[in-house]
């Protein structure tokens, strides 16, 4: 019994690094080819073994290193101060819905599931913030679109609050004299860090690979984030390779064309690769513990 447990085990342990290295690959074909030659792969086609190396894309990049790291601080700050406040909104929400005792939860409930299903588009959606809360070109035209668009969050929050916070508690404290407001700030918020940092990963993951808040409302190159500024670089290489008013084919030569898409996902994703790690147990636990008991 104990050896055929442990033939299980390895074969277990075979079968996750495989599908652990399936999900590395990726990664790893994406960062060789921001490295590769572009005209490497134009004839040979992405392969993990480049037979020319060229860090072409990076250098372009640098030249225009000022923009980037100004995109950066963009993203940043919208990232940190979007979630932080997403969070804090998501949670004032999904709370009341776990109460039990809240009048006409089950109407709130489903308004909030209807957001799934149906919005307002985008026309409407921009006249609104445009003209009438007149938010074109701040900084906040790309935090606040992204506050409660997603019902999914709450009704993921909820459910942990419904399943993971135990009732009595919350009558303790409540007998105890304790307000709503303070039953949920020291005692709800200080149990559901796990939810919270997965609902969080969620938003930070949204504000951060955000690119069409800038396209739409955003026309100031100084607010744009890293996603539009690198869009804005692609774009751009792009025309002058397809131009034809260039008349020097060495010029267009420079240019790193295929690389520099990968280039641009590899600066993208490499501080969500950094962070997630510190991310992933809570993420776990909030989505097993936040899902329907059966």
């Amino acid at each position: 019994m104990t050896n055929q447990y442990r033939g299980w085990q390895v074969s277990a342990h075979i079968l996750l690094g495989l599908f652990a290295l399936a999900c590395i690959l990726p990664f790893i074909l994406m960062f060789m080819s921001s490295i590769t030659d572009a005209d490497a792969i134009v004839s040979q086609g992405y392969t993990f073994f480049p037979t020319k190396l060229s860090f072409g894309a990076y250098d372009y990049l640098l030249q225009n290193s000022e923009m980037v790291f100004h995109a950066y601080g963009i993203t940043i700050l919208t990232t940190v101060i979007g979630t932080t406040v997403s969070l804090l909104i998501t949670s004032m929400l999904a709370y009341p819905l776990s109460r039990k005792d809240l009048p006409g939860g089950m109407v709130f409930a489903f308004i909030v599931f209807f957001t799934l299903l149906f919005n307002g588009g985008l026309v409407p959606t921009y006249m609104i913030y445009t003209q009438t809360f007149d938010i074109k070109n701040t900084l906040i035209a790309q935090i606040v679109p992204w506050l409660l668009m997603n019902g999914f969050n709450v009704l993921l929050m909820r459910a942990f609050f419904m399943n993971s916070i135990p009732t009595p508690v919350i009558e303790s404290a409540s007998i105890d004299g304790a307000g709503e407001f303070t039953i949920y700030s020291r005692i709800v918020l200080q149990l559901s860090l796990p939810i919270m940092a997965t609902v969080g990963l969620f938003q930070a993951l949204a504000y951060w690979n955000d690119w069409n808040n800038g396209l739409v409302f955003i026309t100031d190159a100084e607010l744009y984030n890293l996603q539009n500024v690198l869009n804005k670089i692609m774009s751009d290489i792009e025309f002058l390779s397809s131009s034809a008013s260039m008349g020097s084919g060495s010029i267009m030569a420079l240019l790193p064309r295929e690389t520099f898409r990968m280039a641009i996902a590899v600066i993208g994703i490499v501080p969500i690769l950094i962070a997630y790690p510190f991310f992933q147990k809570y993420f776990v636990k909030g989505l097993t513990i936040g899902a329907v008991k059966g």
